[in-house]
């Protein structure tokens, strides 16, 4: 007869077996390979930029603009700098162009719509009545154009006031020793919260670089979406550093001390400024009301005692 105890180790030490061997071929193995690759190529905040580029499931306002800009006859290079604009202003969907497309014709008919409205309030002359049609009409075309350029320009301005803290985080990281690539991700990463625009641009540069293209072929296709001119002069350091084999962490301390410096000076050129911009705000609307508070108790008096004065006189 078999001891049952002996029966009872003998089952734990197979169903240990089992386990064990279970664990290690679908969980410890797979884990050791995962863990020999590095880390996941696309990571959260990338996913969340991938998914923000992507085509968007728009509403009904949306795809009735796309309809009608798909229509509008225009040229490709036309398309193209719409594309490098909508770009520069942090706009990526594909749709994008024909959306603006058709916001500027339906901003057009309806401000065309508007000026026909309000032509039986003018007075009865035709030439008036033309040039408000034709002027409602041009300003429905021309102010998507005009908004779309104010983004563009403060998006740059942002991209290029929180281009010197991320130099800064570039030189420390390229001097504790991580390579270009992997310090451009590290600043992307870190920039999220305080800098998102410039964190955003940074992320497209690490996923184009993993997706096989040349640095300097990231670096450039990221001059040409922000349209930067200080952006560009930094592609143009970190391109010719990388191709000569000179010290990237010299030249780019050097050129974030020269952005910081000539941030300084435009603030000071803006301020010298000030005193040349205030003369026609005072001349027009503080000198009028100093005079009247400074010399009206006096030209009463004038007025009240010396004319009756010059009148009496006279007589």
């Amino acid at each position: 007869m078999s001891n049952p105890a002996f029966v009872s180790l003998c089952t734990f030490l197979m169903v240990m077996l089992i386990c064990s061997w279970v664990g290690y071929r679908f969980l410890y193995k797979p884990g050791r390979f995962l863990k020999q690759l590095g880390s996941p190529v696309i990571t959260g905040d990338q996913q969340r930029i991938l998914e923000d580029a992507s085509e968007p499931q728009g509403s009904t306002i949306v795809t009735v603009l796309r309809q009608i800009g798909a229509r509008v006859p225009s040229s490709d290079l036309e398309l193209a700098g719409l594309r490098k604009t909508l770009l520069q202003a942090g706009i990526r969907s594909e749709n994008a162009a024909p959306v603006f497309f058709g916001l500027r014709i339906v901003g057009a008919a309806s401000m065309l719509f508007a000026g026909v409205m309000l032509e039986s309030r003018l007075p009865n002359n035709q030439s008036l009545k033309m040039m408000l049609v034709l002027t409602s009409a041009m300003a429905g075309w021309v102010l998507p154009k005009f908004f779309l350029q104010k983004k563009v320009k403060k998006r740059q301005e942002i991209l290029r006031l929180s281009l010197p803290d991320a130099l800064d985080m570039l030189v420390v990281s390229v001097e504790a020793g991580l390579g270009l690539d992997q310090a451009i991700q590290h600043v992307a990463r870190e920039l999220i919260t305080s800098h998102p625009q410039l964190s955003e641009e940074l992320t497209l540069v690490t996923l184009e670089m993993r997706a096989g293209k040349r640095r300097s072929d990231a670096l450039r296709h990221f001059a040409e979406r922000t349209g930067e001119d200080e952006i560009r002069k930094l592609i143009a350091i970190l391109v010719q550093n990388d191709r000569f084999g000179t010290s990237m962490g010299e030249s780019l301390r050097a050129h974030s001390d020269y952005l910081r410096t000539r941030r300084r000076q435009e603030a000071e050129e803006r301020a010298a400024k000030v005193g040349v911009k205030l003369v026609f705000p005072i001349f027009f609307f503080i000198m009028p009301s100093m005079v009247i508070v400074t010399a009206g108790p006096g030209l009463l008096h004038v007025f009240k005692d010396l004319f009756p004065m010059m009148q009496s006189f006279g007589k």
